[in-house]
């Protein structure tokens, strides 16, 4: 690996090239992927502001860089796991354990979508002020579930959470695409993110001391201090490196190509509603949330499905869904995602693909950690460590997936061949591994194999779509779009995984509980500390396991059949070979 440094020695005379160039307006289009050293002013300022600073900045500065975001990588991955492992705590601090999935549907539907509004945001206003969104936002959202007084409350906190801790890591994700070369991503994305493979096993012991001592809401507390002591750091070193690309001229300035119609106040907020598809956003944003909702809502309609909101919801969804493909086909002037590339088969297996992953995982994911203390007998700490073999595990293969495909230039066969079969092997045998006082070993084998799987698919679906699309003004976007797919498969997920729990679990606890207990089968249902009260061996505690094992088995049958939607997208991919496909400019890895 080495570093393409087309600035490597910019001197006067280059930057005088290259802001000469930078403030012409009749630059071929066809030039943008690597055939000069020129920022084009007609692309969007988000997108000249990365370009001018890979074309000044130097190899110490970028290695900061990389530095840093694995720091708030690190940061991310402690708060998202010590989050998670706090979760059924939280809900059943409320007497509403069964709702733990429920709570993250709305946030994780929003926090999906919101990415393409952030993916805009990127571009148009650029990466450092994007990112800096986000954090505010992930801090307002744990300052939020530190104040919580009922379950609705911590939901709503969720929403603000989800979509600034998200946006975080897409942020991060779209600023590895625009330094590093298409060869190299995977392996530079993946090592980027071993922070994981820390925070993983840090997770568990940080939750049982906050659980044991202060308090979950003192966790929270935490958090919203971690996460702008290293987010404003890195959003100061890419400001710094803005300003110098800009005191040395290569920015472009600002108004080039905007007719005179767009001066003004009303001006600008006109050019800006259609740089930014407001319309499109607005219709595609609506109608995917308007679609998913029914599916977490309805067990709590009296009328279920028969419910004319949920009935309304789904309509209206689909509706403006179709209207969204209309509006972007026909009458949008600057297109969210342009057309060609949403006719792309490769684009659109990496989208099903990434739907499918964390589809799957969800389905079974929610309940898992419940699962494991209160079937197998685990403590909180020892729990989350299984938990996290997914993610530690995934990371891992995630380096060594970058690695094959920097080193082969494909990555179709490594998902079809190795990834693919390997999650179906893994599901399945937890489908027989989930019984009552089984061995955990056996189910940390089982993670294993769904793990190496998530994490080859991880590196291969983004590369997938970027090798599709080529072009970096377009890198955001395709990125927020395969965000979007995973987060629309979350809730899909989370949607299955509650349906089913709240069918299967009180009706099993009802036909094993003894009939002493039957009078507390509400009590038991909605929380997890009156369940891990019961002394283990106990007729009670046997009977929740049952039925906690009869729940399990059909969320990881749900696991498994989805992946047949994988299997399709992957198959629609073209074996496109990335060695020497040059799409970015300056000083990159």
């Amino acid at each position: 690996m080495a570093l393409e440094s087309d600035a490597e020695h910019l001197g006067s005379k280059e930057i005088g090239d290259v802001r000469e160039t930078a403030h012409g307006s009749d630059k071929d289009e066809s030039t943008r992927s690597g055939d000069g050293d020129g920022i084009d002013s007609n692309f969007q300022p988000g997108i000249q502001d990365i370009e001018a600073v890979t074309l000044t900045w130097s190899t110490s500065s970028l290695v900061a860089v990389f530095i840093m975001i694995w720091i708030v990588y690190f940061v991310q991955g402690l708060v998202s796991v010590v989050t998670g492992a706090l979760l059924p705590y939280v809900t059943s601090a409320f007497a509403a354990h069964s709702l733990t999935p429920t709570t993250s549907v709305i946030s994780t539907v929003v926090s999906g979508v919101t990415n393409l509004s952030i993916g805009k945001t990127l571009d148009i206003f650029g990466r450092p002020h994007g990112f800096l969104l986000c954090a505010v936002l992930a801090t307002v959202g744990l300052i939020m579930s530190a104040g919580c007084n009922n379950v609705e409350a911590y939901a709503a906190s969720q929403v603000f959470y989800s979509v600034g801790i998200n946006g975080i890591g897409f942020t991060l994700s779209v600023f590895i695409a625009d330094t590093t070369s298409l060869r190299y991503r995977g392996l530079i994305q993946a090592g980027c993110g071993s922070a994981a493979i820390i925070t993983a096993w840090l997770g568990g012991p940080v939750s049982t001391g906050f659980l044991n001592g202060p308090g979950w809401r003192w966790a929270f507390g935490m958090e919203s201090i971690l996460v702008p002591a290293v987010t404003l750091p890195l959003f100061a070193l890419l400001m710094y490196q803005l300003m110098k690309a800009r005191k040395v001229g290569t920015v472009p300035k600002r108004g080039i190509g905007r007719a005179p119609k767009d001066s003004g106040p009303f001006g600008s907020l006109r050019y800006y509603l259609r740089e930014f598809d407001a319309v499109g956003l607005l219709l595609i944003s609506t109608g995917v949330s308007f679609f998913l909702l029914p599916f977490s809502l309805y067990t709590m309609q009296a009328k279920g499905w028969g419910s004319a909101m949920l009935i309304c919801f789904l309509v209206f969804g689909i509706l403006l869904m179709i209207a969204f493909g209309i509006w972007e086909r026909f009458f949008a002037k600057v297109c969210l995602f342009p057309w060609k590339f949403l006719q792309d088969r490769t684009v659109t297996g990496a989208c099903l693909l990434s739907f499918t992953l964390f589809m799957s995982y969800f389905c079974w994911a929610s309940y898992f950690s419940s699962i494991l203390q209160v079937v197998n007998n685990l403590s909180v700490t020892r729990a989350s460590y299984v938990v996290q073999t997914y993610t530690v595990a995934g990371f891992f293969f995630a380096i060594i997936g970058g690695a094959v495909i920097s080193y082969t230039g494909h990555f179709k066969p490594l998902t079809i061949y190795v990834a693919i079969p390997l999650t179906l092997l893994g599901t399945g045998l937890m489908i027989h591994f989930r019984e009552p006082n089984g061995n955990v070993g056996y189910i940390v084998m089982a993670q294993i194999f769904i793990s190496i799987a998530s994490g080859f698919i991880m590196v291969t679906a983004e590369i997938a779509i970027l090798a599709a699309v080529q072009e970096q003004q377009y890198f955001a976007i395709s990125i927020a779009l395969v965000s979007m797919c995973s987060s629309i498969g979350s809730s899909v997920g989370l949607t299955i995984s509650a349906a089913i729990w709240q069918d299967v679990f009180p009706k099993k606890l009802m036909l094993y509980l003894p009939e002493a207990d039957l009078e507390n089968l509400m009590l038991i249902y909605a929380d997890i500390t009156t369940q891990l009260s019961y002394p283990v061996g106990s007729p009670t505690r046997l009977a929740i396991q049952m039925a906690y094992g009869d729940a399990q088995k059909y969320l990881f049958i749900a696991g498994t059949a989805t992946w047949v939607l994988g299997i399709v997208g992957t198959l629609l991919w073209r074996d496109i070979n990335v060695i020497g496909v040059n799409q970015m400019k300056g000083r990159v890895v």
